[in-house]
């Protein structure tokens, strides 16, 4: 796997973030607000658009909101490794081919449906998220364990446990995940996407709700559903055709045929 097979998995990471405001932002503020009296919670955790107090109160909001984005991405890392090792327990991709090519033809499906999903054009990619239903509502009682949210640590676990929050965009890229057909290079790609989500949701926490509200204006979204839409269109167009190598790997999910995902 080259680092340049790993652009568009950032890429997608990075314009469908603009999902992930919608997803966290809210679920981050009712969690800070329940710090105790006595320790104010930093713009940068509670993203409220409330003042700092300083720069030492700036500084402990950005190290509470990067462990909590730590949290979150290395429980992306870790579904990516469960999906990849899952098929290439005994390398069943290797050898065939055809099973190959579809899993393509899918991950780039599943691409188009994100550009619209955040598009609002089409919400059937909403239906996944029941799949993970059952997982999180096991999970999400823990979260009261971590009250008040008093410490990195805790902000590092709530992050963890908010890593399995049902999500269509996360279990899209888990497919591509899969067809990794290993556990590092699974965690790998989920790791790259979870670091494209990671500029918009720092940015989140540390300008709050002015940064929210911009990002989840209709024409953002339009924007970066478009983009990820051009693609998913670009890596069928690729398939259909069987165009070489190119320029284009930086902006479609290749096939393992072509030697990227393997």
């Amino acid at each position: 796997m080259t680092g340049l097979s790993l652009l568009p998995i950032f890429l997608v990471g990075f314009f469908g973030s603009v999902h992930c405001i919608g997803m966290c932002g809210g679920i981050v503020t009712a969690f800070s607000s329940a710090a105790p009296p006595g320790r104010p919670v930093p713009v940068a955790v509670v993203a409220s658009g409330m003042a700092g107090s300083g720069m030492a109160t700036a500084l402990d909001g950005a190290t509470r909101v990067l462990a909590y984005n730590v949290g979150r991405i290395s429980s992306y890392a870790t579904a990516g490794a469960l999906a990849g090792g899952l098929v290439g327990g005994a390398r069943a991709l290797s050898g065939i081919t055809a099973v190959q090519a579809g899993g393509y033809w899918l991950a780039n499906l599943m691409l188009i449906a994100i550009g619209l999903y955040l598009m609002d054009a089409w919400h059937g990619l909403a239906h996944l998220e029941s799949i993970g239903q059952g997982l999180w509502r096991r999970l999400r009682p823990l979260t009261k364990s971590l009250m008040p949210l008093d410490g990195l640590p805790k902000m590092l676990v709530l992050g963890s446990l908010w890593g399995w929050l049902p999500c269509g965009m996360v279990y899209s890229m888990l497919l591509t995940a899969m067809l990794t057909g290993s556990a590092l290079s699974g965690a790998t790609v989920m790791l790259a996407f979870g670091l494209g989500t990671l500029p918009t949701l720092l940015a989140l926490g540390l300008l709050g709700a002015r940064w929210r509200n911009w990002m989840q204006r209709r024409q953002v979204r339009v924007a970066s559903g478009l983009l990820i839409l051009v693609f998913g269109l670009l890596g069928l167009l690729r398939a259909a055709n069987g165009l070489p190598a190119s320029w284009l790997d930086a902006v479609c999910i290749t096939h393992p045929g072509v030697g990227v995902l393997q």
